[in-house]
């Protein structure tokens, strides 16, 4: 039996979702999220090791091609900087910032200076590699 509403529709007219038909809708969102989430997050330190890794590739060039120039390291990464082997220093992308490079010395006597640069970020990546191994 149908009968009009205030708005002089019938009721039988109305439109709309029941609450089970929300629920079982937010219950498929909620497990798509559960899926997503981690494989985005995932995906995030993939792109900061990749990106760590060529930023590490690109400094250790720029101070084979300083040494190849002038037949010596760097004295600081800043230095790279200043002859235009670099733009500038690229922050780590794990620790986001510029100053926690790890230079390694130079043990010869002869050659002072920076011979090459590592991570200073703590932990290891997807893999299991330390960051300070890269």
């Amino acid at each position: 039996m149908e009968y009009r509403t205030v708005s002089g529709r019938a009721h039988g007219d109305q439109r709309g979702f029941t609450l089970i038909e929300l629920l079982v809708v937010m219950a498929i969102i909620a497990t798509l999220l559960l899926i997503a989430v981690p494989r985005y997050s995932l995906s995030l330190q993939r792109a900061r090791e990749a990106t760590l890794r060529q930023d590490l590739f690109v400094m250790r060039d720029a101070i084979d091609k300083f040494l190849g120039d002038s037949g010596h390291y760097p004295a600081a990464l800043e230095e790279l900087v200043q002859a235009r082997y670099l733009r500038n220093i690229p922050q780590d992308p794990v620790t986001k910032s510029a100053e926690t490079w790890l230079l390694v010395r130079s043990d010869d006597a002869e050659l002072v200076g920076v011979r090459d640069v590592h991570s200073g970020a703590e932990g290891s990546d997807s893999t299991g590699t330390a960051y300070q191994a890269f």
